[in-house]
């Protein structure tokens, strides 16, 4: 059963048993929509995104390249590997430093 997250994303092909899945579980999400990278995906339903974005430097007058780093969880329909784009959406706080779940892998 596919329900409606009220975001505009396409919803994942598979199915999954996960509690934690936005899509078959039973997460609510809210908040933030993020674009990024994939840095890492050897984590356990966890991946590493990152978000890169420029920042002005008043005093030089040029713009520097910044970046963040979010922790997301990964439910079992989504699958995605290291390099892929993805929007991740927050969420309650899964784990330590977890509050993000992937939504949608970018084409």
């Amino acid at each position: 059963m596919k329900t409606n997250i009220g975001i505009d994303v396409k919803a994942p092909e598979g199915a999954c048993t996960d509690k934690k899945c936005p899509f078959h579980g039973e997460l609510p999400v809210r908040g933030q929509v993020i674009e990024g990278v994939v840095k890492s995906a050897s984590m356990i339903k966890t991946v590493v995104v990152e978000r890169t974005f420029l920042r002005n430097v008043p005093k030089y007058e040029r713009r520097e390249r910044r970046f963040s780093k979010y922790h997301a969880h990964l439910p079992d329909c989504i699958k995605i590997k290291r390099g892929d784009v993805v929007r991740i959406a927050e969420c309650r706080k899964l784990a330590k430093t977890v509050s993000f779940v992937v939504v949608e892998k970018v084409e």
